[in-house]
């Protein structure tokens, strides 16, 4: 084996990496932060392998990606389903626990690694939610809320000791929505 063989190695999993993520409808700002790429490239990567005849069919959306965090803290089942793709976060190593228990990016890993993490949680999430309301972008921004802004946070039921995404700057019950969704299905039976 010659050492000239490996040379490639990080470039073809930046390229594998930005394929992925255009199947997921990332924006181009998105993947152009995970694996360096120019926007130039991303779009002739698109246009290469997405668009025309041959090409797989993806929708592109364009601008800047999506930074509010009401869409995770508005109702419990958007609640539920930002704390599922939190906790697939920490499963896959992108995030971690301080000693307060507040999330932190795991320094460790490069931007590829992250990016690539970041899909197979994704697509993990998109397994296991049987009808999910979050996109890949909106994935990356609940990314961001918890580990980089710090908007958003884990925060720990009384009532079941789950772990639930919370508004940092909101007023905390102290109450999942796992929890709620069961008070509410047990109100709607008794009526």
């Amino acid at each position: 084996m010659r050492i000239t063989d490996n040379r490639y190695a990080g470039e073809l999993s930046k390229f594998d990496l930005a394929m992925r993520m255009i199947q997921h409808e990332a924006r181009t700002g998105t993947i152009k932060a995970c694996t360096g790429f120019s926007e130039d490239r991303v779009r002739k990567i698109y246009s290469t392998y997405f668009k025309g005849e041959n090409g797989l069919k993806v929708r592109r959306k364009r601008g800047k990606s999506p930074s509010q965090i009401t869409r995770f803290v508005s109702s419990a089942r958007r609640q539920t389903e930002a704390t599922v793709l939190a906790c697939l976060f920490l499963y896959f190593d992108l995030v971690t626990l301080n000693q307060r228990g507040r999330v932190m990016r795991n320094e460790s890993i490069d931007m590829t690694t992250m990016g690539q993490r970041l899909c197979r949680a994704y697509e993990n999430y998109l397994l296991i939610q049987p009808d999910p309301r979050l996109s890949f972008e909106w994935a990356w921004n609940l990314y961001h809320c918890l580990a980089h802004n710090h908007e958003l946070y884990l925060a720990w039921c009384d009532d079941c000791g789950s772990p639930y995404v919370q508004d940092t700057y909101a007023l905390d019950y102290r109450r999942c929505p796992f929890c709620e969704l069961a008070d509410q299905q047990a109100a709607g039976q008794k009526a």
